[in-house]
């Protein structure tokens, strides 16, 4: 019997130290000692296992991966300054110049940029798929092609993508599926079920969700783990030992925050599904969601994102924002305190209508991060901004 989530995220652990400590102590060094010529030469040729320079691995990093692998079923894994960095490194450590990657065209702007205007300075090519076009991804596939890409639920519109049919597709074509799992976090989804090879998160979000420091991880197959290690060695974007030993203590929590923030974030979107100054709510696991089912089949609750369209477009979103009280302004997501944004005004302003209404952006849609004050209020306040 496998152990429950809950238990593995609170009792795996660094091995205690000479001091008998009950909680994980900060391991704060840059480097470690070793016993003699030949300690350090067999450390070195990967002969024996041991800390080097916390630049490869850290005791603190260790541990905050090693509950991640566990919690997605992953075989191994490693942790990264910034979930960006976790993106890039990935990519980076996997493709060769004249690779192609097939990707949703629901991705993180920044993921976005990477695909459009860094990697074809390298060859290295991307053909986009929308939300419902799933269907032509076969046809977006080429020789060359090394990565399928998708997140799911997506930013910001929280849009749904069936894993089990991207993994099949993969297989078939012999494929690297990567999965960025950021807004389900490893409680709510495991992509490696349904035939993913790497799941990506950016831990600045839910998994720290207390809005205190970046962190970026990625799990999976040994051996790609063992590539984006390499490479990550030479390149630098190690997590710090500081952030590991905070995004530790906090995965701890994970669970219960988790179902907290998801009943908040249903009980939310009922409230807006019967505003008359909100035309249109998205939120997996309320029955109007276009892909409800695909939700409930993948998904243990719906999460903590909910995307709604205010009546008036920009100037009513913009109005809607300046009304707000008690929630905070802010491009982050996954907190305790509940976050409202309106993209089309200011994370995706840059983006034309066009590009903006391909990945689900109307001029009305706030994305609301639902945090963990009492419901009551979180209505209250975007109930007063609305009216």
């Amino acid at each position: 019997m496998s152990t429950p989530f809950e238990t593995l995220a609170i009792r795996t652990q660094s091995e205690r130290s000479q001091f008998s400590e009950h909680s994980t102590p900060l391991y704060l060094t840059s480097s470690f000692v070793f016993d003699d010529a030949e300690d350090m030469r067999a450390s070195f040729a990967e002969e024996k296992s041991k800390n080097l320079y916390s630049r490869f691995s850290n005791p603190n990093t260790t541990e905050f991966v090693n509950k991640i692998v566990q919690m997605e079923g992953a075989e191994a894994g490693y942790a990264f300054a910034t979930g960006m960095a976790a993106v890039f490194s990935s990519f980076a450590a996997l493709l060769n110049s004249g690779d192609h990657i097939v990707a949703c065209r629901s991705v993180f702007g920044s993921t976005h940029s990477l695909f459009t205007k860094y990697f074809p300075k390298w060859n290295i090519e991307t053909s986009y798929f929308k939300i419902n076009e799933v269907e032509r991804i076969e046809q977006l596939i080429q020789p060359n092609t090394k990565i399928l890409y998708a997140e799911t639920p997506t930013n910001p519109a929280v849009d749904i993508l069936d894993l089990e049919r991207l993994g099949k597709i993969a297989k078939k074509h012999n494929l690297l599926l990567v999965i960025d799992n950021c807004f389900a976090t490893p409680y709510l989804q495991n992509p490696i079920k349904f035939g993913a090879d790497l799941v990506i998160h950016s831990a600045t979000k839910l998994i720290d969700g207390q809005g205190r420091v970046l962190g970026g991880v990625v799990v999976g197959k040994e051996d790609l783990v063992r590539e984006i290690y390499l490479f990550s060695r030479n390149t630098g974007p190690a997590m710090s030992p500081f952030n590991a030993w905070v995004l530790s203590k906090s995965l701890e929590t994970l669970a219960i925050r988790v179902e907290k923030h998801c009943e908040n974030a249903l009980k939310l979107a009922q409230f807006l599904e019967n505003h008359a100054k909100v035309k249109l709510v998205k939120y997996p696991f309320l029955k109007s969601h276009p892909q409800y089912e695909i939700a409930k089949r993948q998904m243990k609750l719906g999460g903590n994102i909910v995307a709604f369209e205010v009546i008036g477009g920009i100037e009513q979103g913009r109005s809607f924002l300046n009304k707000i009280k008690m929630c905070s302004l802010s491009a982050n997501l996954g907190d305790t305190r509940t976050i409202v944004t309106h993209p089309a005004s200011t994370t995706h302003s840059k983006l034309s209508e066009k590009e903006r209404l391909e990945v689900g952006i109307t001029d009305g849609l706030v994305r609301c991060s639902v945090g963990l004050e009492n419901i009551e209020d979180i209505i209250s306040d975007l109930k007063q901004a609305l009216d």
